[in-house]
């Protein structure tokens, strides 16, 4: 009876936690930015501009690097009171106690990342067919990243073909998770991908390339705000 209880009383915090949860602006750490003082940099700018949630992703680093590095991110993230997830490395994940983990396709599966993490955490999971989507509507999963919604050159490997404003349709009809797209978002194509039905988005080197993070982010964030205006009012 008290695990009933305990498990119900996790869950309403949980819920709760989830409600207040902003994903309209994700930034997805780029791994090419080498120089590790622009990198703090860009980042800084993005959470100073008001993105809503970061997602630290490191493909080619050792795993004590990437412990170190998202140890600072998360402290950074803190001051501005923005979630952290990890990209793929449950492990990392745990180390630096993050509030969450996105997974691909060949990650490590949900139901053992959920165990590992806990209800509490935020885990999202990458899709980029109805049958991915399907999979992970079955699943207890807080959001799935629709990708590529554009052509980007930020991720070569495993790519699909772009989906698009009208993919993005088909999807938004079926899914039962909220969907943030990522795949060559900028700000000429953001408010599309918004009065369509995206609920938010993950941007990568539209803001680590811009000359100013910050006010770009800060652009961004309106857009946002005008589409999302613009569906209620219509």
């Amino acid at each position: 009876m008290f695990l009933t209880v305990l498990n119900l009383k996790t869950l309403k915090v949980k819920l709760i936690y989830m409600d207040k949860l902003d994903i309209s602006l994700m930034y997805v750490t780029d791994d090419r930015i080498l120089d590790k003082e622009k990198f703090f940099e860009v980042l800084n700018g993005a959470l100073a501009g008001g993105a809503t949630i970061i997602q630290l992703r490191e493909k080619s680093m050792d795993s004590k690097s990437f412990i170190e590095r998202a140890i600072k991110v998360k402290e950074m993230c803190k001051n501005y009171n923005v979630p952290l997830l990890i990209n793929d490395r449950l492990d990392v994940a745990l180390a630096v106690n993050a509030d969450g983990l996105h997974i691909g396709q060949k990650d490590i599966p949900y139901k053992i990342a959920r165990k590992f993490l806990g209800k509490d955490k935020i885990i999202g999971i990458s899709i980029s067919n109805q049958m991915e989507l399907k999979a992970a509507n079955d699943t207890g999963a807080d959001y799935v990243g629709l990708s590529p919604i554009f052509s980007t050159s930020t991720k070569n490997e495993d790519l699909a073909s772009p989906i698009g404003i009208g993919g993005l349709k088909k999807f938004k009809a079926i899914s039962k998770k909220p969907i943030i797209c990522i795949g060559g978002v900028n700000d000429i194509n953001l408010g599309t991908i918004f009065l369509n039905g995206a609920d938010g988005v993950a941007v990568v080197s539209a803001i680590s390339s811009s000359t100013n993070p910050m006010n770009f982010t800060r652009n961004l964030k309106k857009i946002i705000s005008m589409s999302k205006n613009y569906n209620i009012n219509r």
